[in-house]
């Protein structure tokens, strides 16, 4: 059954989520950071998906603007960074300008060029969403951005993956389904999605009951996985 529609992850997989510690740590004034914001980073969104499994698996569910904030007020504790309210304030600001990685929007165009539906599917809530699609300027290349706030529950649970054929009455397997979490492409296998991980980590393969179908390093080889030629993506 060929691919109808492509379904893309939102943070770290079309939007560089270690952009706002990267940048911050560029600043004069947040020099405290300039050192240690990989870390910084890593454990912000560490904790930031460690905070929604943990808040979808006992029902506790809150927008992820509130797990973004708790995530990031821990990994400034864990740095020595504690109690730096203008810190805090612009690396929160920050989040809101994500760029997108730079093959982001030629990978898309080369998709809704040959027809295809395209959507994000995110923890993110609405407004976070719109922020983020905004500030890297790919609103025209997307149909749809689905947040789980529809259904008030995080990535995993296949609640959040059912808004896929709500939303463009697909079938499941017409869907090319990206994310550059490892734990998500997987469940999305399991789900029933064809799936694409984006690690451009190379970290190992999560060690669960499906595995993604694809592994890529970045977005450049999707359209060539959703049925065009190479020559299309180009």
């Amino acid at each position: 059954m060929p691919i109808t529609t492509c379904i893309f992850d939102a943070y770290g997989t079309l939007f560089d989520v270690a952009a706002a510690a990267r940048q911050a740590a560029s600043e004069p004034e947040f020099i405290a950071i300039k050192d240690d914001w990989p870390q910084l980073a890593e454990n912000w969104r560490l904790k930031q998906l460690q905070y929604s499994w943990l808040r979808a698996i006992t029902s506790a569910h809150c927008d992820f603007w509130q797990v973004t904030q708790d995530g990031l007020d821990w990994a400034l504790e864990k740095a020595g960074h504690h109690g730096d309210d203008a810190l805090r304030s612009r690396l929160l600001a920050l989040y809101w300008e994500l760029g997108a990685y730079p093959e982001v929007p030629a990978m898309l165009q080369a998709l809704k060029g040959a027809g295809l539906n395209t959507a994000i599917l995110s923890n993110g809530s609405p407004a976070m969403l719109r922020g983020a699609v905004d500030s890297a300027g790919i609103g025209g290349l997307l149909d749809a951005q689905l947040s789980v706030e529809s259904v008030g529950i995080f990535k995993p649970d296949a609640r959040v993956y059912d808004m896929v054929r709500s939303e463009f009455g697909c079938a499941k397997k017409e869907v090319l389904f990206v994310s550059s979490n490892g734990w998500d492409a997987g469940a999305a296998t399991g789900y029933g999605f064809t799936t694409a991980w984006v690690n451009r980590a190379d970290d190992p393969v999560d060690r669960l009951p499906w595995r993604p179908a694809h592994v890529l390093t970045d977005l450049t080889g999707i359209p060539e996985l959703a049925g065009l030629s190479k020559g299309a993506s180009s």
